[in-house]
């Protein structure tokens, strides 16, 4: 397993595999520290490349975290599943230097469709941003390439 990816996921080698061709979080140093079934835990240090005009974390850089916990959240029950809307509501700004973790939670599966929350924070736990993705399973189980 790279070194981007937490010990809790021994168990879970399609997701392992799955984050191993990630190249978006690998480029960007996202880590995956666990999955577990309808949850998933990230983090991310903010970079002086993550940072707008104003020295902020770039909002983009704070879905893109976010966006990737919900998405491994939601494949975590095995089938090919996909976003079909997001949407985000920044709270607090982040810093070149600050961790931020991003925790993905189920909140409805029905059928091929699901909503899940992810609550996006500094690692000393004040909010930065919350998330809402919805889902829909595509079918069938990922091929390893």
């Amino acid at each position: 397993m790279g070194a981007n990816i937490g010990p809790a996921l021994a168990g879970h080698s399609r997701i392992a595999s799955l984050y191993e061709r990630d190249r978006t979080c690998q480029t960007l140093g996202i880590a995956l520290d666990e999955v577990s079934a309808g949850r998933a835990l990230m983090r991310m240090r903010v970079t002086g490349e993550m940072v707008n005009g104003y020295g902020m974390a770039h909002g983009g850089y704070l879905f893109l975290l976010a966006d990737a916990a919900f998405s491994y959240a939601c494949n975590s029950y095995g089938q090919v599943t996909v976003a079909q809307a997001a949407q985000v509501t920044f709270l607090a700004p982040a810093a070149v230097g600050d961790e931020l973790v991003a925790e993905a939670v189920e909140r409805a599966r029905s059928g091929r469709n699901g909503v899940y929350d992810v609550t996006v924070r500094h690692s000393g736990g004040k909010v930065v941003a919350e998330f809402r993705g919805q889902s829909v399973a595509l079918g069938g189980i990922p091929q390893d390439s």
